[in-house]
């Protein structure tokens, strides 16, 4: 039986055909060609590439000593389920993910003691002095939000992270294109060139971190990044004093995916840069293979304030350590059709003058 080999074409996928008229492979499709070993090379390239491999050894965390939980205990939002541990001694509180108060259920007991925590570098009053700022100039915020009776609720709380070391052994494969124009008396010209770029490399990872609680948005924890490690220290209970700290309801397992994506996008980002010169590059293959992957557990200081706005949550959050505060804003729609209204008068008086302008020339 006999085989038949196919070429792709690396430009539009078509199947590449020998064209005898110029002796080299062309693509009846879009009319690129190739001399043999060129094509012969992308082929062995091709033909070496793997699926990602990423797998983790992640005992993270260690268990708690005996009687070191003893003035600790769990408050459970019965709103929205989030999960708070703080001391026995805590009185009345509230949830700082819906602000809804929260009622202590059970001793705390079963998760995993801590490996690190970054203490709490910012108070309260530099909180709130950020929340202030960025409040500052927003002409169609609701007026809710101006209410020192809600600044006066951000909350300080522990957040669980776990943390994800790793060696990571890429290869990246790219499509890039190189444009030329010119012209004539008669024609304007334009000539596409095309190639195949590889980068391949190893890229080590520390500290990679991943929020362990479903109550707090991913999102809103990497925007507050980063957190510096320099000022962690091995987990005492001294440090939750004063301070509430999420209880984790997703373990390293869990994280491992959001763990990979980051990861491997991180090292995309490191590779493209290096890919320079060219009018358009494509990412058109990426695998990577992790190896030494471990994960630790450990608590990173947040400041949160919670409040809402025509039935919307909104969630505020900024970094304990650092002061890096972000948060998305509501629109007051009354305040925003006032304001479009005079801007649009103000448009309306300036096209006038200048038709008026026009007319008179």
């Amino acid at each position: 039986m006999a085989t038949v080999l196919e070429y792709k074409c690396p430009c539009c996928g078509g199947v590449i055909e020998f064209d005898s008229a110029s002796q080299q492979m062309k693509c009846p499709y879009c009319d690129t060609t190739f001399d043999a070993e060129t094509l012969k090379s992308y082929d062995d390239v091709l033909s070496q590439e793997q699926e990602d491999e990423m797998t983790w050894e992640t005992a993270a965390g260690s268990e708690w000593q005996e009687g070191e939980t003893d003035g600790m205990a769990v408050y459970v939002c019965e709103s929205c389920g989030g999960e708070i541990i703080a001391e026995t001694t805590t009185g009345a509180t509230k949830c700082p993910y819906c602000d809804n108060p929260v009622i202590m259920t059970r001793q705390f007991a079963g998760d995993l003691r801590p490996d690190y925590v970054i203490p709490f570098k910012l108070d309260k009053k530099a909180a709130k002095a950020a929340m202030n700022a960025h409040l500052q100039g927003k002409r169609l915020l609701p007026k809710v939000f101006k209410d020192e009776n809600h600044i006066d609720e951000i909350k300080g709380v522990y957040v669980p992270f776990w943390l994800f070391d790793a060696d990571a052994d890429a290869n990246i494969r790219y499509k890039a294109t190189k444009l030329r124009a010119w012209s004539d008396s008669n024609y304007d010209y334009t000539e596409t060139s095309y190639f195949a770029i590889h980068r391949a490399g190893n890229i080590g990872f520390e500290r990679v971190p991943v929020d362990g609680s479903t109550q707090m948005p991913d999102d809103l924890m990497e925007s507050i990044e980063p957190f510096d490690f320099s000022d962690a220290v091995d987990f005492q209970t001294a440090y939750l004093s004063g301070y509430l700290a999420d209880r984790y309801d997703v373990t390293s397992e869990e994280s491992i995916q959001r763990a990979n994506q980051r990861i491997k996008t991180s090292a995309e980002q490191a590779f493209a840069a290096t890919v320079v010169g060219y009018t358009t590059v494509t990412p058109e293959s990426t695998n990577v293979r992790l190896s030494n992957g471990k994960a630790k557990y450990a608590l990173y200081p947040v400041w949160l304030l919670n409040t809402s706005w025509n039935g919307e949550k909104y969630i505020f959050a900024m970094n304990g350590q650092t002061g890096k505060f972000v948060g998305n804003l509501p629109l007051d729609k009354g305040a925003y059709w006032k304001w479009f209204g005079g801007l649009a008068s103000i448009c309306s008086v300036v096209a006038f003058a200048i038709m008026f302008i026009w007319w008179l020339i």
